[in-house]
């Protein structure tokens, strides 16, 4: 449950939704609560809405709980800082460099704050001389970069982290960037301002590139991490880098390249040479699922289903592995629920794709992925019916339905008619006989069901009034009733079945107008009639409500209302409601 409750604020604070991150953070606390990296995760969250005391707070427990973790040290940093508590920052991040010597996120922290004391001890700054420099300073210009969803896939990028880099240490420097779109866009994002910045325009699949409407995917956190987007670190000089690590980026940034070619030529409808360029990135870089999942896509436009299915089952196991965000497995799984779906010829068929997507809606219940499981579960249902189809085998079933019901065996009756039905689900009779079954059994709203499917399937079907008139008889709704009646009458005058209902509700209706129905009848009647809409809206009539003090008080005007057939036709509903008698 902890995991649970962990993972949802991950997703929120992944999604910028700070206080809910905290929520969930919170939930988990209370059923993990000896477990250090939930605090750290909502100190981080804290944090990321100034709110730095509480920050402090469970960044303090987090070092409490794991004295050894030196991410919790950069979190009480990071609180400090804000706080503007800077020895007491200087004090902490050093304190994790003792347990974790080359981290460089709790470096890049250390230079901050001991920035931050000789600008402290050296009083404020001269007016209008700091226009930008406190948006880039401290870790704060990173936690707002990371949080957005316009900024966060910059931070992938080794040339935008190393401009901002430079403009942090001295602001100044921004002047000799400001033609980047990517500085711009999060230089808007740290004044709290909207600057129009162009976008890269997107393939089909939404992980290819960011789009207004598509932010860019995110990668699951890492176990301490709320968020697994990589921590903005000092770029290092060339010579402090191994010939792995150097070779390692410039991998990385072919493969970014290769996947940009690919989208092109996806876009051009040129799927062979996509399908080149995206295998060749997967190649440079195994970390990025979303060449794969580009790749799929590429295959699924391409028909060529099976090799779409083995990508996105790839993307699925190599996602999981990397801890990518959830929302990238739910797209593999969705993708590959889309292929099956496209393979399917049988209801059967239909079984693997209707998985795959009820998987990928565990992941994240996306709006698209739910209809586009319910699209399947009615096609497998359709083809279900079509597969069943047998009016021979229909009609048995209905015979023998026929025989339990004359041996008033009502539920085994109803057990064949059902099984007719589902052979032949265009068969009146078999509604028609299934109704009288539960009428039989008083499961009176189900045999209302039935009978109105019958006569929607044959309106000229008198059986299927009958037994329509003979529920809402048993249900006291007698005009109700009177009214489906006369209506089978219209198709089948001589019919004796409906002429009797008709006279059965007549006498009904009658005795209410009469006054003969006892006191409890009465009151019986009057309670389900004023739970009709109809009754309820005649009474709330202004009109209505003035004929019915003329009918007491005003005879010369009653008699004049009683040649207005409308006026008589809700008169008589009351009636038959018991609200009113007439003597």
């Amino acid at each position: 449950m902890a995991e649970e409750a962990k993972a949802k604020g991950n997703a929120a604070f992944s999604a910028g939704d700070f206080p809910t991150a905290i929520r969930h953070f919170s939930e988990a606390i209370d059923l993990a609560p000896t477990n250090h990296v939930l605090y750290s995760n909502r100190s981080a969250a804290y944090a990321s809405l100034n709110k730095y005391a509480e920050a402090l707070t469970d960044a303090k427990k987090t070092v409490e709980l794991k004295t050894d973790w030196s991410k919790g040290y950069s979190r009480l940093g990071a609180a400090h800082l804000g706080l503007a508590h800077y020895d007491d920052a200087v004090s902490a991040y050093k304190k994790g460099l003792e347990y974790d010597p080359n981290n460089e996120a709790l470096k890049s922290g250390l230079a901050d704050a001991q920035a931050s004391v000789s600008r402290s001890r050296a009083g404020p700054p001269p007016p209008g001389n700091n226009l930008f420099g406190d948006a880039f300073s401290g870790p704060e210009m990173w936690a707002k970069l990371t949080a957005d969803p316009s900024t966060r896939a910059y931070l992938q990028q080794p040339d935008f982290v190393k401009m901002m880099q430079e403009i942090q240490k001295n602001p100044s420097n921004l002047n000799l960037y400001l033609k980047d779109q990517r500085v711009m866009q999060a230089l808007g994002v740290l004044l709290n301002l909207k600057f129009r910045t162009p976008t890269s325009e997107d393939t089909e699949m939404p992980e290819s590139s960011p789009s207004p409407s598509s932010p860019p995917e995110r990668k699951r956190a890492a176990e301490p991490e709320p968020v697994k987007v990589p921590e903005p670190e000092p770029e290092p000089e060339p010579m402090d880098l191994t010939e792995e690590e150097r070779e390692k980026k410039e991998r990385k940034a072919q493969a970014v390249s290769e996947k940009e070619l690919g989208n092109a030529a996806y876009k051009k409808k040129d799927f062979d040479t996509a399908i080149a360029h995206y295998t060749k990135a997967m190649e440079l870089d195994d970390e990025d699922i979303s060449y794969l999942m580009n790749r799929a896509a590429t295959y699924l436009e391409m028909g060529q289903y099976e090799d779409c299915i083995k990508d996105c089952d790839k993307a699925v196991e190599r996602g999981r592995e990397l801890r990518s965000d959830f929302k990238m497995i739910a797209k593999a799984l969705t993708r590959k629920g889309n292929a099956l779906v496209k393979m399917a010829k049988t209801s059967k068929d239909y079984e693997p794709a209707i998985e795959s997507f009820q998987k990928a809606l565990t992941e994240h219940r996306n709006p698209d992925t739910l209809k586009k499981l319910n699209d399947a579960e009615k096609a497998k249902k359709e083809l279900e019916q079509q597969e069943y189809f047998d009016p021979k085998v229909a009609d048995e079933e209905r015979e023998k339905g026929n025989e339990y019901f004359k041996q008033q065996k009502y539920p085994e009756a109803i057990k064949h008619y059902t099984e007719s039905l589902k052979r032949n689900p265009k068969d009146p009779r078999a509604y028609s006989n299934r109704a009288a079954c539960y009428t039989k059994l008083g499961a009176l709203p189900e045999g209302l069901k039935d009978a109105e499917k019958c006569i929607e399937l044959d309106p000229t079907f008198s059986k299927g009034y009958n037994r329509k008139g003979a529920v809402q008889f048993f249900m006291k709704e007698y005009d109700k009733a009177l009214e489906t009646y006369q209506e089978g009458l219209k198709h089948d005058p001589n019919n004796q079945e409906l002429l009797d209902g008709v006279k059965r509700c007549v006498e009904q209706i009658n005795k209410a107008s009469r006054g003969d129905l006892t006191p409890d009848e009465l009151k019986e009647r009057q309670a389900k009639g004023m739970q009709d809409p109809e009754v309820q809206n005649i009474l709330q009539d202004p009109v209505m409500r003035q004929v019915l003090i003329d009918f007491q008080e005003n005879p010369k005007a009653a008699q004049e209302h009683t040649k207005n057939p409308m006026v008589m036709n809700k008169i008589q509903k009351l009636v038959s409601a018991g609200i009113v008698q007439i003597r």
